[in-house]
This record gives C-alpha cells, sequence and structure tokens, in this order.
C-alpha cells in the first residue's frame, strides 16, 4: 500500500539544526487554541505567568530523572513523599493514610478501582464467589474513568440517574446495589455540572453496605480546602467523612503543576497494599511499581512539588479569590440574560442553558462564541455550555458577558429567521 510522504515523513537522516525546528514547533501549534489569551475554559488552567514559570523549570530540572528508581533518585522519592503528605493534609487525612502520584486523573481511578477489586477479590474468596458480575454503581455525572477502568479491569458498571439537582441519589444508588457491588462513587465535584454529591449519605451506604466508596475530587482536590476558607459551604467531601476509603485529586488541575500529575490517597495502608504491581519470574530480577507506569516522569513530580511549596496556602487561596469572583459575575451575568445554571455550582466548573420553556438554541450560542475566540465545552440533556474557570479568567470576564450577550442575540435572530430552535451539537472537548 502506497502511502504519502508528506503525510508520513521518513526518519531524518541528518539532524536539523534547533533554531530551525523551533520554528517548526510554534508552526505546528499555530492552529492550537490559543489559551493565553485567556479565551479557553476547558484543559488549561491558567494561575498566572509566575507560577506556570515555576512548573516549567521545575520539570526541566528533573526532566531525566525517574521515579522508577528510588535507590538511584532518592529526591524524587522525597518530593513525592511529600506531596503526598501536604495532600493528606489538605484532605483531612488519618495518621494511616498514605498514597501516590500518579500521571492524572485517569490513572488515579483505575488504581483506585483496581485496589477495590482486589480487596473484594479476596473477600469473594472467603465466601466461595468469583469476581464474574462484580459491579462499581456511580451516579450518572461520574467520570467516564470509571468505565474505562471496568472495562480494563473486567467489571460491570451500574450508572444511576441523579435528582432533580443533578446530584448523586443516594436512595437510587443504595436501590442499584447488590451482592456483587463492591464500590460506590461519589464526586467531588462532577465534573459536568460543577456540583459536589451528598458524599456523607453515600458513605452511610457503603458503611452499611460493607462497600469502598472512592471520590473522585481529580477537579477539586486541590481547590475546594482554599474555597471552603474563603467561606464557599460544601458538603463534608474528603476524609472527614467516615467510609470514604479514597480519593484521586489531579495536581496538573488547580494544583497547578506540570501536566502528568494527579494524587491517589488511601485511608490506610492495609487498602494501599493492594494498589501495586510486583513479579519476580524475570532474568532481571523482581520489580515492584506502585502505579501503572514503570517509568514515571521526575519532571511532574518536582512541578507538583515546586508549585506547591511556592504558591503555599495563601498563594492557592488567592488564585481561589480570583476563580471565585469570576465565578459570581457570571452567574450575576447568566441571571441578566435569562439563561440558567444547571444545578447550583460554588466552585470553579459551572454550565448553563437557556431558562425553562425557552427554545432558545444554546449550541448556536457556543458557535458565536467559539467563532470569537472562547474555547469551551458543552453538556447534553439538558443542553448547555460548560465553563471550566482558572484564575486569569477574572481578568475577561466581563468581555466574555459581552460576547455571550451578543452571541444570545445573534441565536434568537437566527432562530426566528429560520423558523427552529435546534442547533446541532458541536464537537465534545472534555
Amino acid at each position: 500500500m502506497a502511502t504519502d510522504a508528506a503525510t508520513h515523513p521518513s526518519f531524518p537522516e541528518k539532524g536539523v539544526a534547533w533554531n530551525e525546528l523551533r520554528e517548526r514547533l510554534e508552526g505546528l501549534g499555530e492552529n492550537d487554541v490559543d489559551w493565553r489569551n485567556k479565551k479557553s475554559a476547558v484543559y488549561v488552567f491558567h494561575p498566572g505567568e509566575d507560577v506556570l514559570e515555576v512548573a516549567k523549570e521545575a520539570y526541566a530540572l528533573y526532566q531525566s530523572e525517574n521515579a522508577l528508581g528510588p535507590a538511584a533518585f532518592p529526591s524524587l522519592k522525597r518530593m513525592e513523599d511529600e506531596v503526598i503528605a501536604m495532600a493528606l493534609d489538605l484532605l483531612n487525612g488519618p495518621d494511616t493514610g498514605i498514597g501516590n502520584m500518579t500521571s492524572g486523573g485517569t490513572e488515579s481511578i483505575l488504581l483506585a478501582v483496581k485496589s477495590c477489586r482486589d480487596a473484594a477479590a479476596a473477600r469473594f474468596e472467603e465466601r466461595a464467589l468469583d469476581l464474574h458480575g462484580a459491579n462499581l454503581v456511580l451516579p450518572r455525572t461520574a467520570h467516564l474513568a470509571f468505565d474505562k477502568a471496568a472495562h480494563y479491569l473486567g467489571l460491570e458498571i451500574r450508572r444511576v440517574d441523579v435528582d432533580a439537582d443533578f446530584l448523586a441519589d443516594p436512595v437510587a444508588m443504595r436501590k442499584a446495589v447488590d451482592q456483587r457491588t463492591i464500590l460506590l462513587v461519589g464526586s467531588a465535584p462532577c465534573f459536568p455540572y460543577g456540583l459536589v454529591d451528598p458524599i456523607p449519605d453515600l458513605a452511610e451506604i457503603a458503611l452499611a453496605e460493607g462497600l469502598w466508596l472512592h471520590v473522585d475530587a481529580c477537579v477539586g482536590g486541590y481547590l475546594n480546602p482554599f474555597a471552603e476558607r474563603e467561606g464557599v459551604e460544601l458538603p463534608s467531601w474528603d476524609f472527614r467523612v467516615e467510609g470514604v476509603r479514597t480519593i484521586s485529586a489531579d495536581l496538573h488541575k488547580y494544583g497547578y503543576a506540570a501536566k502528568g500529575a494527579s494524587t491517589l490517597l488511601h485511608r490506610t495502608h492495609e487498602q494501599h497494599a493492594f494498589q501495586g504491581f510486583q513479579a519476580q519470574d524475570w532474568p532481571a530480577g523482581s520489580m515492584s511499581t506502585p502505579t501503572v507506569a514503570g517509568t514515571r516522569p521526575g519532571g511532574a513530580i518536582a512541578s507538583a512539588w515546586a508549585v506547591m511549596h511556592y504558591l503555599g496556602a495563601e498563594g492557592y487561596r488567592e488564585r481561589t479569590r480570583r476563580i471565585l469572583t469570576a465565578r459570581e459575575k457570571i452567574v450575576a451575568g447568566l441571571d441578566t440574560l435569562g439563561l440558567r445554571l444547571l444545578g447550583d455550582p460554588r466552585l470553579a466548573l459551572l454550565a448553563f442553558g437557556p431558562a425553562e420553556g425557552d427554545d432558545l438554541p444554546i449550541f448556536s450560542v457556543w458557535k458565536v462564541l467559539h467563532d470569537r475566540g472562547w474555547f469551551s465545552g458543552i453538556v447534553q440533556n439538558p443542553d448547555g455550555i460548560h465553563l471550566m474557570l482558572s484564575p486569569s479568567h477574572e481578568e475577561v470576564v466581563d468581555t466574555y458577558l459581552a460576547d455571550l450577550a451578543d452571541a444570545v442575540a445573534i441565536a434568537r435572530k437566527e432562530a426566528a429567521k429560520t423558523g427552529t430552535s435546534e442547533g446541532a451539537a458541536p464537537t465534545r472537548y472534555a
């Protein structure tokens, strides 16, 4: 089969000068979203140029080091241990708490599910049962990373409808539990709507039924504690809640570290023992890894460690205040435009759509905003626009609201002209 040389370039015979390669790299990114202009509300978390520089320089200092070898690089072991200790302190972990850094929320969630599965296998063996048909019960709003984990680990997913406020419904979730349920999930907050599920109610079910409760705080783990210190009222969501066994929290989101950095935190060493991998039938000796990866980039660990120390609690609180200010302005602006929030989001994520009975084509509104450079996601059923706010959005929120008002007016005019309120859903970005 012939290939297009332009599409499938061959390996270069000679090296290329870095200045030329740099130009090529910059050219390759010319169609990427320009997140530095503060118009992107997904994928990138912009805390300020100073923090970005700290994250970058710390990463570069350890970009070649490998956390697979703690004997060779005790510096990375020490930094990871300190990051986990700080994380447990923030999330009210007990003295028995333990954890690891991972490459991202998906790996953290997969490892939580794997830990639960292997612990359940030991219990099932005592009851002369196997894991066939073992299932996870979670709200419809829980992240799809749980589906991915179930796919890889041979488990069943049971998604349960949320209540009228888009929150996990404990009554419905309890009804979905059976003797082969091993894990319950709650989000703090969920990605689609930015809402913190009623974790204490889910913990009550978990304790009564002997189930593992995982809290997905990939988005909120390094934001919620500082929002609470700024007076935001949230339901209890972390290790303060008895029954919470594991928490996933991403450092490359509102921890502002360089990407590939998340944390998985366990309540006890005993349950953490089910997380890792070990094998020894190999000529090169035994191998033991705490996470899915073998090689783990030292740069991600160093970046997280550096940013956490650079900002400190006050630095995180200051950036959280800016996010909350932006959110409050947006909420007020939505009300002025006759748009409605989906649920009652109090953190950095929110979704909004037309008011009840309004036939405004919200995806047409999204398209107008997108054409003006605003890059954000969507939600469906009900349809809406999804925002994931960063501290830097405080600087552009007035411009966003002005463009949103224009977009609403344009969408209404076009709908009246065509006689339809339907708009095609854009590509989903989250």
